[in-house]
């Protein structure tokens, strides 16, 4: 008997005023999964993601974390049941140096007075070690740690998406949501990301769920890909199945704009 999805979504959908912005999205992950949602701007990629983290709530459907039901949870409450995600738009705390933007994501599993330790006041809390060893490693899945006293707004564009998919894997997620993680990086840069993916999979035993434009990406690291069209998937299986699917090639893989 196979194990329980660690992320299902059953006939969600949501609409805006009168627009159905996404209609009967559904999903299972297994535990170390690694699956790519694909579809030009606008299709409802970004909204999905907003669902499965309650930055939305659903008009319809359901969103669940290894059984339990996200439903009336705030996004703090969800990123404790297990999703972490990165965005499109980077969002990291730019006058604050690489490790603590790192530290931030650990903030769920400190105690208040750690947190207040850290990041306000110089005192000499027993966990800070623990937690400044952690960070140290988390930053070595990148090769990072050279740069931890470095302000996170003076990195590259692409060291920059790297760390923030590191502060989300601070939280321990049980699925990480990446969206569109190679956005700014060259192909040499993206080639790293890809093996740099497969071993957060591998090692931290997680699911990962992307949303790329970059097709090389998607067919090379995806063990399933979903296309969607106007907030509907329209195909759903393996890299292969899906760069043969006619609708797929037609509407998609055929376009410039889908690279």
């Amino acid at each position: 008997m196979g194990k329980m999805p660690v992320l299902q979504a059953q006939h969600l959908g949501i609409d805006f005023g009168g627009l159905t912005a996404v209609d009967d999205f559904n999903i299972a992950m297994g535990p170390t999964e690694i699956a790519g949602l694909i579809g030009p701007n606008g299709a409802g990629k970004t909204t999905i993601f907003n669902l499965l983290t309650n930055v939305y709530q659903p008009t319809r459907g359901t969103v669940l974390i290894d059984g339990y039901d996200t439903a009336g949870k705030s996004v703090v409450q969800v990123n404790k049941m297990g999703i972490a995600r990165t965005f499109q738009n980077i969002r990291l705390f730019s006058q604050m140096t690489v490790e603590e933007n790192v530290l931030v994501g650990f903030t769920n599993s400190m105690s208040s007075h750690l947190v207040t330790d850290i990041f306000r006041l110089p005192g000499h809390w027993r966990q800070e070690a623990e937690f400044h060893e952690k960070a140290q490693e988390l930053l070595g899945i990148f090769d990072m740690q050279g740069l931890s006293d470095e302000r996170a707004g003076n990195l590259p564009y692409g060291a920059q998406r790297r760390l923030e998919i590191l502060r989300a894997l601070a939280t321990h997620p049980k699925v990480l949501l990446l969206d569109e993680p190679a956005a700014g990086m060259n192909p040499n840069e993206t080639e790293e990301l890809m093996d740099n993916i497969r071993k957060i999979r591998d090692d931290l035993h997680i699911a990962i769920l992307l949303i790329e434009h970059d097709m090389n990406l998607v067919m090379g690291i995806c063990e399933v890909v979903g296309v969607l069209d106007y907030g509907k998937i329209i195909a759903k299986g393996s890299p292969e199945d899906i760069q043969n699917d006619p609708r797929v090639i037609e509407a998609y893989l055929g376009k410039q704009g889908v690279k």
